[in-house]
């Protein structure tokens, strides 16, 4: 009797393991500084392609302030597990003219890439 007191602990433990990785949250594609918002700056999630074997991002930034707002962005690739791919790319920059929209992207040549999340500052 004491054994299968001591058994129980462990099998309900085992029945709350899940598959390794890490949860990345798929809905949350854009993370962005608050002041990007107030700049006027309204973007599109990435969507993800493949262009000439490589995985790519795009996103469209519109700006519907009447001035040009300089923008910062860098995407994060993961794969399907939800861990970051390396390298990560460098940060670049980007102006957006007033009342208009510009489109960046980002390639990726890993065969591992899954998911992308874009990341705006000013």
């Amino acid at each position: 009797m004491r054994f299968l007191m001591a058994l129980l602990p462990v099998l309900l433990l085992m029945g709350c393991s899940s598959r390794p990785g890490i949860a990345l949250n798929n809905q949350q594609r854009i993370v962005m500084e608050s002041p990007v918002l107030t700049a006027g700056i309204i973007p599109s999630s990435p969507a993800v392609g493949e262009t000439g074997g490589q995985k790519q991002a795009t996103s469209t930034l519109n700006n519907n302030q009447p001035h040009a707002v300089t923008l910062h962005y860098r995407f994060f690739w993961y794969d399907k597990q939800g861990l970051d791919l390396l390298p990560v790319a460098d940060a670049r920059t980007v102006i957006v003219p007033a009342n208009s929209s510009v489109e960046i992207n980002s390639l990726n040549g890993n065969l591992d890439a899954y998911s992308v999340r874009l990341y705006l500052y000013l």
